[in-house]
């Protein structure tokens, strides 16, 4: 385990085929200041980048995932700092799914408003038994307005209203059944589901990773047929690339593919 970078708001470590990156303001909740933000972006970029990551974890430092945004930098602003604080918000959110490795949740405590977006917007996540979830903006007079966006397209709208109407938290176990997280699991097994998943991931072709992550953001939201047109020729693309005929042809010969990439 080797640590790649860190500084004030997150800090970020590579663990074999992971990349570690974790929010580091427990004395505030992490609360999702522009700095935080900001940070977070070029961080994800930057481990992105690098060859050896294969899956990437957010985490946090403390007893919470994140409180959302940090209401105190939001007293007195103008519209310029709202509509700058809001678009880097969007663009965090939307760099996650841009990636190409997979972005993994990995949720101790709670996640609220802007913090429960960021969960949302992750490819997949794990909580423990304790976590809970909440869009509770509605209570203080700021309407969870973004973090409808991916909460919405999680788990549905009659769920999602019902969280950003009442403000009410959600549990652990209804995060699951709602199809907020993937797997829920005791504190002391959350890193080695996580690490699970990392494992599952990184036995696959990072570059049939990447196209297929692209793919799904591109077709979710298309009707049917849009869906299929693009998604046949994402594949006739995949068919030709290296590792796809490799990885066919290990299967046809019974042997362990060798992955380059290309």
């Amino acid at each position: 385990m080797s640590t790649i970078a860190s500084g004030a708001t997150v800090l970020v470590r590579q663990d074999g085929p992971a990349a570690r990156v974790t929010l580091n303001r427990p004395e505030k909740r992490n609360a999702l200041s522009l700095e935080l933000m900001q940070d977070l972006v070029a961080v994800l970029r930057r481990v992105s980048a690098d060859p050896e990551t294969r899956a990437i974890v957010l985490e946090a430092a403390g007893p919470a995932f994140s409180a959302g945004h940090d209401l105190s930098e939001m007293i007195g602003r103008d519209a310029p700092f709202f509509q700058r604080l809001f678009d880097v918000c969007t663009e965090l959110m939307e760099a996650i799914h841009r990636l190409p490795q997979p972005v993994i949740a990995r949720v101790r405590g709670t996640a609220t408003a802007a913090g429960c977006q960021l969960v949302a917007a992750c490819d997949l996540a794990v909580a423990a038994e304790g976590a809970r979830f909440a869009t509770p903006g509605v209570k203080i007079g700021l309407f969870c307005s973004t973090p409808m966006v991916p909460l919405s397209r999680a788990i549905g709208r009659k769920r999602a209203l019902e969280m950003l109407l009442t403000g009410a938290p959600i549990d652990a176990a209804t995060a699951l059944e709602w199809g907020l997280v993937n797997r829920v699991v005791a504190d002391d097994a959350l890193d080695a589901e996580v690490d699970a998943l990392v494992e599952a991931i990184a036995r696959s072709s990072p570059l049939t990773v990447g196209i297929g992550k692209e793919a799904f953001y591109s077709q979710v939201e298309l009707e049917e047929h849009r869906a299929y047109d693009l998604t046949k020729a994402v594949m006739v693309m995949n068919a030709q690339v290296g590792d796809a005929q490799e990885g066919m042809s290990a299967f046809l010969e019974k042997r362990p593919p060798e992955w380059r990439g290309t």
